[in-house]
Order: C-alpha cells, then sequence, then structure tokens
C-alpha cells in the first residue's frame, strides 16, 4: 500500500473481505428500494394523520373576533360584554372567557322564548364558517366581581375555545349612563 493511499473507510470494520480485499459493493435490489419508500411514504403520512403535521406558521387563524366592548350598568359589579366572533374553519365550542380586569365572567342568554328569563350557558357553539353575535338580544358576556374600569379604557378578554384555542381581543369600556356607546358599539 506504499505510494496508494487506502479506500475511503479502509479502516472500518467490514470494508475488507478476510484476505485483506476490499469488498464488493453489493447492488440494491429494485424491489428493496420500492419497500423502502413504500416504508418513508407511510411513515409520513402516518404521522400527519396523527396530529404531528403542524400548519405553516404563517397560517391565518380559524376563529377572528371583532369589536369587542364592554358596558358599564347602573348596577354595582355586573358589566356586560359584546363581541363578534368569525369562524373561518369547522365547528368549534367557546368553552370559557377571562377578563384583564379580574373577576368572573360568564355566558347568559335567553331561556326559550321569554325575554325576560335569562340562563347561564357552560359553553357556546360556533358553527364552522358562520359569525356570532354576543350581543343583548342573545347570549352575550357578564363579568362579575371584577377591578373597577373606567369609560375610555380598555381591558383584555381571553377567549378559550375548544379547538381554536385562545384568543386575545382588547375590548373598549364604554359607559351609557355619561354618553358613551350604547350596545349597538363604539
Amino acid at each position: 500500500m506504499r505510494g496508494r493511499q487506502a479506500p475511503c473507510g479502509a479502516g472500518r470494520t467490514g470494508w475488507l473481505s478476510a484476505a485483506g480485499r476490499p469488498r464488493r459493493r453489493q447492488r440494491l435490489q429494485p424491489a428493496k428500494i420500492v419497500q423502502a419508500c413504500a416504508a418513508v411514504c407511510l411513515a409520513v403520512v402516518a404521522a400527519g394523520l396523527a396530529g404531528c403535521a403542524r400548519p405553516p406558521a404563517n397560517a391565518a387563524p380559524v376563529i377572528k373576533v371583532a369589536s369587542a366592548f364592554v358596558m358599564l350598568s347602573s348596577g354595582p359589579g355586573v358589566i356586560d360584554g359584546y363581541l363578534v366572533i368569525q369562524n373561518l374553519g369547522s365547528a368549534d365550542q367557546l368553552l370559557a372567557v377571562r377578563s384583564s380586569a379580574g373577576g368572573t365572567v360568564i355566558l347568559r342568554g335567553q331561556a326559550g322564548q321569554a325575554a325576560s328569563a335569562i340562563r347561564t350557558v357552560s359553553a357556546l357553539s360556533i358553527p364552522g364558517h358562520s359569525v356570532v353575535r354576543l350581543d343583548p338580544t342573545s347570549v352575550h358576556l357578564v363579568i362579575i366581581r371584577s377591578a373597577p374600569m373606567r369609560q375610555g379604557t380598555e381591558i383584555t378578554l381571553t377567549l378559550v375555545f375548544a379547538r381554536a384555542g385562545t384568543v386575545r381581543v382588547p375590548a373598549l369600556v364604554t359607559n351609557p349612563q355619561t354618553g358613551g356607546n350604547t350596545y349597538f358599539g363604539p
């Protein structure tokens, strides 16, 4: 081997035969190549179906929340909240809402045909590819025992959805008693 370099990897076990000669390269069988490719493809598809595939980082959100505001009332400690939810994907559920002003946020809506009967709603269904308005004539937010709020400031509402996860939206604090906006929005 003087004057000649040993083939790359000659020092590795298995490169030389028992007689000290380089081993012959084995040809890959076409059937084995097809099997290997099929196995890799199957693994990629299985990972995607199992939920391992993630949407692109720049994908548009499925749930959009807009026109959020809270309305101070004449009653102490009770603040109503209204907003619009646009669902661009499949059906979802609004499970909970939190306020940066603290307190407890509950979903309230009419119970049946009687306009005066109000009930607490544990979750709100958001149909796929739809717009849902939380307003005084339907389900809306009620914030109780929160920190004091001032007209013209903003709080943050954090909405928790079953599928879309957490969505935060700023909400303007209004007061119709002192010249602020009505429930039709700021």
